[in-house]
């Protein structure tokens, strides 16, 4: 998996994906439980090489919506911990990433899986429902 902070490549057994990995590299959680942002290009390199599923919070800083959802996605990065690695994209800051992944509206959730998207949602959740559709989503 790619590592959300240098984005290094680490091999990660499955059984220990729950373990609180590490980065080999930088030594940063491999599943942050604060969902980091990510550039466009990091974005497309983590979605490319992961083999754990990646969620995206496409989001802006002006949206209250998406401001009231950032705890929610936190608490839900944390649940998801071992089974899907969560990242943010500041679409203002990002408009190429935007753009790429078409997002008409923030919030947008999108799950993607081996380099391709799977599911995506649009508007503000709480905690349980992010949980429950990103597990749906993996069916799961």
């Amino acid at each position: 998996m790619v590592c959300p902070n240098c984005l290094a490549l680490n091999r990660v057994p499955s059984e220990r994906l729950a373990d609180g990995p590490r980065c080999g590299k930088c030594k940063a959680e491999l599943f942050p439980g604060d969902p980091p942002s990510v550039s466009g290009a990091a974005l497309a390199k983590t979605v490319a090489k992961s083999s754990v599923p990646v969620v995206v919070d496409f989001w802006a800083p002006w949206c209250g919506p998406c401001r009231t959802m950032a705890p929610a996605y936190a608490q839900a990065a944390k649940q998801l911990a071992g089974k899907a690695l969560l990242l943010k994209v500041d679409t203002d800051a990002e408009q190429g990433a935007g753009a790429a992944h078409r997002i008409q509206s923030i919030p947008t959730l999108a799950v993607f899986r081996q380099g391709r998207e799977v599911a995506r949602t649009a508007g503000a959740m709480p905690p349980h429902a992010i949980v429950s559709w990103v597990n749906s989503a993996l069916g799961g």
